[in-house]
Order: structure tokens, then C-alpha cells, then sequence
């Protein structure tokens, strides 16, 4: 039986603008006693948690993060005073946010979680970009997939390539170069293939290109994270990839 009179709320904060998100994440936010703040969460969201003490909780790849056992200690801590703790994440919740841990964890103690939706990178890159990620002239799907397995090793990049799928591949921007040539041992080298960086904010820069130029093209562009690297013959259907086809990379 649950015995915690406060609770958790894991909130999708969507990939950037706030009007991104849910009217059910903006419920939350307003209700919310304590908010934990990812460092991928536009920062402004704090403006529609008016009453939320905010705790700032930074998880970035190659920077220094909050340890994970940190954070659950914290959300734990708050909802046993009685508080309603909203712990807020970049894009969904649900999409490589180590949220299975702190379900399991917040499970494990008693206390009452939800878990509300909203918009993941790789959604907002593509209408960035202006494509379906399932374009059924194109492929049978879409796999997100991230970069970085958790014993530091890569995914199977030929097996992936091999599944007929539009790859959106997260926390991939330092392993391009070592990404793009795995996937051109299964696929060809004129591939579509596109970074969004920022997608779904007003600071979104996109580049539309092929796997064989995609290192080459991202780093001559400057890109980095946060981004979503997109691979498939989808991306073909972006407006700008017509252009780079004529010999005109685009980069916006």
C-alpha cells in the first residue's frame, strides 16, 4: 500500500519552445511544490511552476552531471514531506531519459508516480525538416536508437541499417564520423541523411546532406549537441535536400 502522501511527477518538457507542451505538463507545472530541472529543458519553463522550489539537476553527456542516485533520493525526500515533485525532462520522459530507474525506484519506496507525454527531438526534427519519418514510399518504420550503449560499446549499426527503417539516432553527435561509416557498410553511400540541432527551438539549425558527406558536412557547419541525426530515404523528401541534390548543402 502506498503510504507517501506526496508524489512524482516525471514531465516531458518537450524538445524546446514551451508551446511544445501538453496542457496536462502545464496543469502539473502550475500545481507543482518542487520542480527538478533537467539541462536539456528550456530554462523558462520555471515561469508556469510560480509556487515550485527549483532544483537544478544537469545530466549532459561529456559535462558534470547530478549522479542518477542523487536525483531519486531527491524526489523521494520531497513527496515523503508531502510535496508534489515534478522532475522535468528534455523531449519525452519516456525516450532515453533513464526514467525506468526512477519509476523502479520511486516504485520500490511507496511513492505515487505519473508520468505525462509530450514531444520527443527526433518528432520535432522531423517537422523541422517538413518529412514523415514513415513515409511508405520510403520504409516500413522508424527506429530511435541511441549512440551510447551502457557499457560504452556501440549498437549494431549494420543490423539497424539493415531493418528498412528511418534511423533518428540521439546522443550521436561525437560518434558521427565512426556512425556514418558502420552504416555505410549496409547502406549506400548517397543515403539521405540530416542533423537537426535544437529541433523545435527557436535556435534550430538543420543540414540536410548524404551519409557518405554527413561528418564532413555537420562539422564544416559547425553542429553539435544536442541534436538528432536522421538517416533514410524519408529525408530525401525534405525541401532542402532537392537543393543539396543540385549541389547546394543547406544548413539554416
Amino acid at each position: 500500500m502506498n503510504t507517501a502522501k506526496g508524489k512524482v511527477t516525471l514531465l516531458s518538457a518537450g524538445p524546446g519552445d514551451l508551446d511544445l507542451l501538453t496542457l496536462r505538463a502545464a496543469r502539473a507545472l502550475a500545481a507543482a511544490d518542487v520542480l527538478l530541472l533537467d539541462d536539456l529543458a528550456n530554462p523558462d519553463i520555471v515561469s508556469l511552476a510560480p509556487q515550485a522550489r527549483v532544483i537544478r539537476v544537469g545530466k549532459r553527456g561529456g559535462c558534470r552531471s547530478t549522479p542518477q542516485a542523487f536525483i531519486e533520493r531527491l524526489m523521494q525526500r520531497h513527496a515523503r514531506r508531502g510535496l508534489h515533485v515534478v522532475r522535468v525532462k528534455g523531449g519525452d520522459a519516456l525516450l532515453f531519459g533513464r526514467a525506468g530507474e526512477e519509476i523502479a525506484a520511486l516504485r520500490e519506496a511507496g511513492i505515487a508516480v505519473e508520468i505525462v507525454n509530450g514531444v520527443s527531438s527526433g518528432f520535432a526534427a522531423a517537422a523541422g525538416l517538413g518529412i514523415s519519418l514513415t513515409h511508405r514510399d520510403h520504409c516500413q518504420g522508424v527506429t530511435f536508437v541511441t549512440a551510447h550503449l551502457q557499457d560504452h560499446r556501440e549498437p549494431d549499426w549494420q543490423m539497424l541499417a539493415a531493418t528498412g527503417t528511418t534511423l533518428a539516432i540521439y546522443m550521436g553527435m561525437s560518434r558521427m564520423a565512426s556512425i556514418a561509416a558502420a552504416l555505410r557498410e549496409a547502406l549506400p553511400a548517397s543515403t539521405p541523411a540530416a542533423v537537426v540541432q535544437h529541433a523545435g527551438s527557436a535556435q534550430e539549425r538543420r543540414l540536410v546532406t548524404t551519409l557518405d558527406r554527413l561528418a564532413d558536412d555537420a562539422a564544416a557547419a559547425g553542429l553539435g549537441s544536442p541534436a538528432v541525426i536522421l538517416i533514410g530515404g524519408a529525408i530525401g523528401e525534405a525541401v532542402e535536400f532537392a537543393v543539396h541534390a543540385q549541389g547546394f548543402a543547406h544548413a539554416a
